[in-house]
């Protein structure tokens, strides 16, 4: 299944963002320019094989100091070290969790785990309640309120261009019962046959009501209604590239089943143009 980094939805998001997105053969590469030293390019949850041509090409039209490429496959990720590509941070998860949503939503909740199961249970008795929220700057300004200013917030800006590029497809949601409650919410989008939990924030009160269990499951359903085959947490701890404040929200997710889905992670190459030879008018690195 494609990826939502390599749909026409997603490139509008990027465009709106102010990436440059061009796709070839098939593939979506984001370019973005920096003074002086030239442009960056990633090419992100592609799932088809890169090749000369097409990277000469971009070469061409662009004056590229780094390229970041995030394949989906082991084999594509094996070809770039082949092409000196090295190991880097990734800018998606490396590994994350997904859910099968052609079950129906009785076996969902029958392989949610114990403590999902009590929480959602909790959730009953407490009253709470999630709602779709159509107000962006309300939304944006409870999330920004409910975390500590170190945690990243997207902008006002981000949040209005995601739901412009998905449309219906972008979900943002709001749990409460009472006003300090309403400080909880995800954002969930759909796109093709995946629903993704894409953004989350919680305050201290909210947590402690374990209103995140609710917003998750609801945004599960609504993915499941909207067509979606399978679900998508966005991430989970990888021991590979291990970051440990990954743990925490990781437990969170596994609680509510699903199976684990690895990618090669990351890999990038510097000073792009140079790396180049041209020999009998064919690219090689």
């Amino acid at each position: 299944m494609t990826d939502i980094r390599q749909t026409p939805q997603y490139a509008k998001y990027m465009r709106a963002l102010g990436w440059k997105a061009e796709k070839i053969s098939g593939v979506y590469y984001f370019i973005k320019k920096f003074p002086i030293i030239g442009h960056f390019v990633k090419i992100q949850r592609y799932d088809a094989v890169l090749n000369e041509h097409d990277l000469k090409k971009l070469s061409n039209k662009y004056k590229i100091f780094r390229i970041v490429v995030e394949p989906q496959s082991i084999n594509n990720g094996l070809w770039l070290m082949d092409n000196k590509f090295k190991q880097t941070a990734a800018y998606s998860p490396s590994k994350t969790l997904q859910l099968d949503l052609t079950l129906t939503q009785k076996k969902l909740y029958q392989q949610l785990k114990k403590d999902c199961k009590y929480s959602l249970r909790k959730n009953i008795e407490h009253r709470i309640k999630c709602i779709e929220e159509n107000n962006i700057e309300k939304f944006h300004k409870n999330w920004k309120a409910s975390v500590p200013f170190s945690r990243y917030v997207p902008s006002l800006n981000n949040l209005t261009s995601l739901k412009k590029a998905f449309e219906d497809n972008c979900l943002l949601l709001s749990c409460s019962r009472t006003q300090k409650l309403n400080k909880a919410g995800a954002v969930f989008l759909k796109s093709k046959d995946i629903g993704y939990y894409w953004f989350a924030f919680t305050n201290k009160e909210s947590r402690k009501n374990l209103v995140q269990y609710k917003i998750l499951w609801e945004g599960i359903l609504w993915a499941k209604k909207r067509g979606a085959k399978k679900f998508d947490f966005e991430g989970i701890y990888d021991k590979r590239f291990p970051n440990k404040k990954w743990l925490g929200f990781t437990h969170f997710k596994k609680s509510f089943g699903g199976y684990e889905v690895e990618f090669p992670g990351a890999f990038s190459k510097k000073n792009f143009i140079k790396n180049y030879k041209l020999v009998k008018n064919s690219w090689r690195f």
